[in-house]
């Protein structure tokens, strides 16, 4: 697999998606973290509007310059499109991914922006495995590049603020290198 490059001063864009819409998520804090411990080179960006997609209806799937596709799903693919890979990080509920996330990826099944996309999955809470699975097996059906050595358990401290878990060498460690594999050159 061939990872991701850009010339000098130009930084690769990665589209950052939490799968919790708790105020206090520590899946919204991991990727807060990461956008904020990102190597030289790398931008992480958060997406905020996976609670304002309908839900899915294939009826209303359709192509991007379709007038009629809802425009926040046609938002959430521009910025799928505009990024060079994904950090997806998400709770799980009753042994399975969040309502809110699983919508969003059935937004995104019907068009191309997710196809051989580099993506790497965090989990806040690692004896969490079931939603994790089928999230990963979610994201293998639409054809995407789940990056195994990108993909970290990192279990973060209930209540800690954002510049805590900045201010942590071992989390901070983990999510520069995390970042590191995510786009990094393999042959």
């Amino acid at each position: 697999m061939v990872g991701l490059c850009r010339g000098a001063g130009v930084a690769l864009k990665i589209l950052a998606i939490s799968g919790s819409l708790r105020a206090a998520s520590s899946n919204s804090a991991v990727l807060r973290v990461a956008s904020r411990v990102a190597p030289m080179g790398i931008e992480v960006i958060m997406y905020d509007g996976i609670d304002r997609l309908p839900y899915f209806n294939p009826d209303l799937d359709r192509e991007f310059d379709d007038p009629l596709l809802p425009a926040s799903v046609r938002e959430l693919r521009a910025a799928i499109a505009a990024s060079d890979a994904l950090l997806i990080s998400s709770p799980e509920y009753a042994h399975g991914v969040p309502g809110v996330l699983k919508n969003a990826l059935d937004w995104l099944v019907g068009g191309p922006e997710m196809v051989g996309k580099r993506i790497a999955l965090f989990n806040t809470s690692p004896h969490a495995t079931h939603a994790q699975a089928s999230l990963a097996e979610t994201l293998r059906t639409m054809s995407v590049a789940i990056i195994a050595e990108a993909s970290i358990a990192i279990p973060l401290p209930r209540g800690e603020s954002d510049d805590a878990l900045v201010a942590s060498e071992e989390v901070s460690r983990a999510l520069r290198a995390a970042l590191a594999m995510l786009v990094a050159v393999s042959d």
